[in-house]
């Protein structure tokens, strides 16, 4: 990665990310977690105060050494206890059925082998263990999806490679989750074409 991407996209990601307003979008896609979590995509750590009371601990994966360092607030101030774990989602380094959860906020648009994300998160759930996630991709209507297509080269070279048109419920079945909650939105105060988000709950046979 270059210096851009070292060391001036984690803290406009830090910023972007910590807006207030996505604070209920949060709370939503962290709640029924609980046991042992791992988070893909930590960033900043702006989930942390909205993990529950009953997860015991979260393993954070984390590429970027300055994002973590920018998480130091919101690491003193959580709940549970938060343990860098790894750096990409792709490869993690966790034994197999070993979490009971698993979080994806704004991640997946991101790796660059998200099948084999999705695959690595369903090694490492236990049976019936849950992802819970909020992602942007692909919109609901075609005159925003062609807007996606269009801006897409543009999105991947200013914001560290992050795709906007990635259907995402589909990357979910077909990695074999079974969706089971899932609400399909335009992100109030985002232009419809980067801010058409599914939240929801996948299920891990």
């Amino acid at each position: 990665m270059g210096f851009y991407e070292q060391r001036i996209l984690p803290r406009a990601l830090h910023a972007a990310c910590g807006s207030s307003g996505l604070a209920p979008l949060r709370r939503r896609v962290c709640a029924g977690l609980a046991g042992e979590v791992v988070e893909i995509g930590f960033g900043s750590g702006h989930n942390a105060p909205f993990y529950p009371a009953a997860v015991a601990r979260v393993a954070a994966i984390e590429p970027s050494d300055l994002s973590w360092r920018l998480a130091a607030k919101n690491l003193a101030a959580a709940r549970v206890p938060i343990v860098r774990s790894g750096l990409d989602g792709q490869s993690l380094p966790l034994a197999d059925d070993s979490v009971d959860a698993a979080l994806s906020t704004w991640t997946l648009c991101t790796i660059p082998d998200v099948a084999a994300a999705l695959r690595e998160v369903r090694r490492v759930l236990r049976p019936g263990g849950t992802l819970h996630f909020l992602e942007h991709g692909l919109a609901p209507d075609e005159d925003v999806r062609r807007w996606q297509r269009r801006l897409d080269p543009i999105q991947q070279r200013l914001v560290g490679g992050c795709h906007l048109a990635r259907p995402i419920v589909d990357l979910l079945t077909a990695a074999g989750f079974t969706v089971t909650d899932l609400d399909v939105f335009y992100e109030k105060g985002s232009p419809r074409f980067g801010g058409a988000d599914s939240l929801g709950v996948a299920v891990s046979a």
